[in-house]
């Protein structure tokens, strides 16, 4: 069984940011946002999520499979430890990239962007060449990205670090923001 994406690192990743489908959605997010006053979807946001969410499961203990303490790990188990967390890695990675894409269409179309989101990563991560159960983690974090979830599960972490990628505590336009005070990050925290 191969690993998600074993010697390959973050080569899907890539792969889904060099997609046609996905430049061409990205262009039309910036074009709608070009004079959006308030925070942007941009590739910085989409790599915030993806680092703070890997921070975040790696601070809570949220790894790909069984955790093994590491000094009872033999070494060819350590090696295979090292590609399954790896692949969880890329999956988070692909999640971050993905999450906001379909923002175009809920300003054109008005789709919650979740869900437009959902539709166009499937294909795109198909294109890349993301297993089933790859596709299935990262679509269930992009659909489930909007909800407010307490705990320690990946979708939850997923929720805390979009809100965290977000530095409302400098924003110029704090005020004018319609987000409700309890999703505003207010302060510089993890």
């Amino acid at each position: 069984m191969r690993a998600e994406s074993g010697a390959m690192g973050m080569e899907r990743v890539n792969r889904i940011w060099r997609h046609r489908t996905y430049q061409e959605c990205l262009e039309k997010i910036r074009a709608h946002e070009e004079t959006r006053e308030f925070c942007r979807h941009t590739p910085e946001h989409f790599l915030d999520v993806a680092r703070l969410t890997y921070m975040l499961a790696l601070e809570e203990g949220i790894l790909p499979e069984e955790e093994i303490p590491r000094e009872e790990i033999p070494a060819e188990a350590s090696a295979e430890r090292k590609n399954r967390l790896s692949e969880f890695k890329e999956l988070i990675y692909a999640a971050g990239l993905l999450h906001d894409i379909g923002r175009h269409l809920q300003y054109e179309k008005g789709i919650p962007h979740e869900k437009a989101s959902a539709e166009i990563a499937e294909k795109i991560l198909s294109d890349c060449g993301f297993s089933e159960g790859g596709r299935e983690m990262v679509l269930h974090l992009i659909r489930s990205h909007r909800t407010a979830q307490e705990g320690t599960e990946l979708s939850a972490l997923f929720y805390r670090a979009d809100k965290l990628s977000r530095n409302c505590f400098s924003c110029p336009v704090q005020e004018k923001c319609d987000w409700p005070e309890t999703k505003k990050n207010l302060e510089i925290k993890l």
